[in-house]
């Protein structure tokens, strides 16, 4: 740690009247996000941003935390059992601890969870991993007053472009770039009519007889994908330079998203612009079409603004484990069922053997479609024992699929809990704005 008594090979932690002495390897890939933090802290101010207080002669840092919870915490991340409820304590407050020092629900027991899923259901209490109040100690300390005018001000604008419920005018933009991305999907869908492309093609035949007037934004669909592509650059070049990690900012999935919807386009343009608008090479060619059918990632901008989408994203990114066991447990059964069925159908009579179970691989396809259900009928078993093993195939895609999705559902009511929570804070933030 760079702030502190440079020679202490130790660091002791005060959390509500308890001490706790970690060394300092230990604290720099602690697994508590708020303790972690101790490790970068370079100045005063550094300190006091993730403890209450310090002792900079003992190199003591105090939390004023509820001690009986974080022992519990502590046991924990140090390997030493399963995180369950403190005794003789709220189920919200320590939920409240967990986000304090960077747990977050998905690391407690499934017992615990479906307690703490059934207290939120029945309380309206609202909990955040931000903290309250950073900006007003800031003003508090030697120095802060000057840059707390500034700091705010980024503040307000990571606010205004990251959460669209936290004031007037992040909604206001949220409501533009829903818009946005409303008329380009608009647009896409509308430009594969063959009516559409009839008459682009009859524009873009009067337009040959001029060698500056062709390309995609003399057209009115060309003209409004400009428009909205323009918007959302922006709005990703905004949201870059006010982020305080770039590389974070980089590496986040729904940026991810953006950049994948936005870069086509301009690749699409270049190309136009070295090949010809109307050149044999683009019309024959199938990377343009394929650039400009990605423009369907806009569709999940959408999860910027939607609760729905967001807990679904954070749903599958809490649940790859049950998500790849699911894939396991399929793929495992479509080997069994279309080796199995290949032979009923196709291998053991060969003169009156159904063609459409000739392979393994050509089976696979009636195996999963039979397990989900779907059913499309276009491939069905013939034989008596195929039917059997159709029956067979049948329950067990049910049973197979319906025992991962209890701790999916568990995780996905887990999600939409605490994403409503933060939504409804920003709520009542907007709202206290409004008033002012």
């Amino acid at each position: 740690m760079t702030f502190g008594r440079s020679g202490a090979a130790s660091v002791v932690l005060n959390v509500g009247g308890a001490r706790y002495s970690l060394s300092r390897e230990l604290l720099k890939d602690f697994p508590l996000r708020r303790v972690s933090r101790l490790h970068g802290c370079r100045s005063e101010r550094d300190v006091l941003e993730v403890c209450d207080d310090y002792d900079r002669e003992r190199n003591e840092y105090f939390f004023d935390r509820h001690s009986e919870a974080f022992g519990f915490i502590l046991l924990y991340v140090r390997g030493h059992g399963k995180l369950r409820f403190a005794p003789r304590m709220c189920e919200l407050s320590f939920y409240n601890e967990m986000i304090y020092w960077g747990l977050e629900g998905a690391h407690l027991e499934y017992c615990c969870q479906r307690r703490l899923d059934d207290r939120m259901s029945d309380t309206y209490t609202f909990y955040s991993a931000d903290e309250p109040g950073v900006l007003g100690r800031d003003e508090a300390r030697p120095g802060g007053a000057e840059a707390a005018p500034s700091r705010r001000w980024l503040e307000r604008m990571r606010r205004t472009f990251e959460e669209p419920t936290s004031s007037l005018a992040a909604q206001i933009l949220a409501s533009v770039s829903v818009v946005f991305v409303i008329v380009s999907m608009v647009v896409l869908c509308a430009s594969t009519l063959p009516d559409w492309r009839a008459a682009a093609a009859d524009n873009r035949s009067l337009d040959d007889r001029s060698r500056y007037s062709a390309g995609p934004g003399r057209e009115p669909s060309g003209i409004i994908e400009a428009i909205c592509i323009g918007w959302f650059t922006a709005e990703c070049i905004v949201r870059f330079i006010i982020s305080k990690n770039k590389c974070e900012f980089v590496k986040r999935p729904l940026n991810i998203i953006d950049l994948l919807a936005i870069t086509p386009y301009y690749i699409s343009v270049l190309m136009t612009v070295f090949t010809g608008e109307n050149s044999q090479l683009q019309r024959a060619g199938v990377t343009l079409r394929v650039l400009r059918m990605m423009r369907i990632f806009w569709v999940i901008k959408l999860a910027r603004h939607f609760i729905g989408l967001q807990t679904l994203g954070l749903t599958l990114k809490r649940c790859y484990r049950e998500m790849v066991m699911l894939l396991v447990f399929i793929c495992v059964a479509m080997a069994i069922f279309s080796a199995l069925s290949q032979l009923l159908e196709h291998g053991l009579d060969l003169e009156t053997s159904n063609k459409d179970f000739a392979s393994i691989p050509a089976a696979c396809w009636w195996v999963i479609i039979s397990m989900t259900t779907v059913g499309y009928g276009d491939m069905y078993p013939i034989t008596v024992p195929g039917r059997i093993l159709g029956g067979v195939c049948v329950v067990s895609g049910i049973v197979l699929l319906a025992l991962p999705i209890t701790f999916i559902y568990h995780s996905f009511v887990q999600c939409y809990h605490e994403l409503k929570f933060r939504s409804a804070r920003c709520s009542r933030s907007l709202s206290a704005e409004f008033l002012n």
